[in-house]
């Protein structure tokens, strides 16, 4: 059957216009449905705190593959909405990801991995810390340490549709997940730009050369030499630990019901951190008191056993002291 590809065109589907990282969302409109999702195996994390972001058809003069990634998320308590394509009676618009503290609607496309069509169940914010759910995702427990079991959020979803509309998914977006549209989103991270423009730039991963299937050894070479979007990930780790401690939108762990089952609230996290940090500080205090009340004793022995050169070497180890008391970490002020 002969298919008529229709001009390609930029369209803005929904702008968002809220402080401080607003963005326009902004997709592409074509004549022809993507192909349906392949079945692909999962990486392993690269690291802690790296959140899941799966692979999605994108186009340019072309359907073309981009393999799923593990991405370091913006701000701590953010979460990946997927992008999707959806059918508006005419054309497929793709609907551009973003993350925030929730997840929103992503077209009830079952990307796998914890992504079944609603939500996201791969793993969740526990506090400060991203815990990884094994009953779904794939990780090396020598590297990562912060897991949970929950197999009750495994859904039998099955099914590979790539968009929302006739052919594809009807699921309609819900009240919690219209909400998360309209809360706070940042666009997708550098290291994902790069992603997406390496694999426009591998032929692999092009519907004309792989028919809708791209090989598992393909997706595995483009991992393997998407160097660059690695090393962007890196620098998105430290921009993300830098605007933690200066956003308290941050810190918000956001409404439950719309991002995983049995997730838990950041303020508890907070509180244990809390009482961390105090227990630290209190010992820190009793370490010095017991540290000074030891040098004072020392320099009165040795002042009585040998006299003159002990009282000399008791005002030298009491200069000494004076001096580091007005040296910050590392003898720097």
């Amino acid at each position: 059957m002969k298919r008529k590809f229709y001009t390609v065109a930029l369209v803005a589907l929904l702008f968002v216009g809220l402080s401080p990282s607003s963005f326009a969302q902004v997709g592409i409109s074509i004549g022809i449905a993507p192909p349906a999702i392949p079945i692909y195996t999962q990486p392993y994390p690269p690291g802690p705190g790296y959140i899941w972001t799966p692979g999605y058809w994108a186009y340019d003069s072309g359907y073309y593959w981009v393999p799923g990634a593990w991405v370091f998320p913006p701000r701590i308590g953010f979460l990946w909405t997927p992008g999707y394509w959806a059918y508006n009676g005419s054309n497929y618009f793709f609907n551009q990801g973003y993350w925030g503290p929730t997840v929103g609607f992503y077209g009830g496309i079952n990307y796998g991995w914890g992504y079944t069509g609603r939500g996201y169940y791969g793993g969740r914010w526990v506090g400060n810390t991203f815990s990884y759910n094994k009953a779904v995702t794939r990780v090396d427990t020598t590297v990562i340490h912060n897991t949970y079991v929950n197999k009750q959020v495994i859904r039998n979803t099955s099914g590979s549709a790539s968009f929302n509309g006739p052919g594809g998914t009807t699921a309609k977006a819900t009240a919690q997940e219209e909400k998360a549209a309209t809360a706070e989103h940042i666009q997708a991270t550098s290291a994902q730009q790069s992603r997406l423009e390496a694999a426009k730039n591998n032929p692999d991963l092009h519907v004309a050369n792989n028919q809708g299937k791209p090989k598992a050894d393909a997706i595995k070479a483009f991992d393997r030499n998407a160097g660059g979007a690695q090393a962007d990930a890196g620098k998105e780790k430290g921009k993300a630990s830098e605007g933690a401690g200066n956003s308290a939108f941050g810190q918000k762990q956001g409404d439950v019901a719309t991002r995983t089952t049995g997730s838990q609230n950041n303020a508890y996290g907070k509180a244990k951190s809390t009482e961390a940090h105090t227990k630290s500080h209190h010992a820190s205090q009793h370490a010095q008191v017991t540290s000074h009340r030891s040098k004072q004793a020392m320099v009165r022995q040795g002042g009585s056993a040998t006299g003159t050169h002990g009282q000399a070497q008791g005002g030298n180890s009491n200069k000494k002291k004076k001096k580091s008391e007005n040296q910050g970490p590392g003898g720097g002020h």
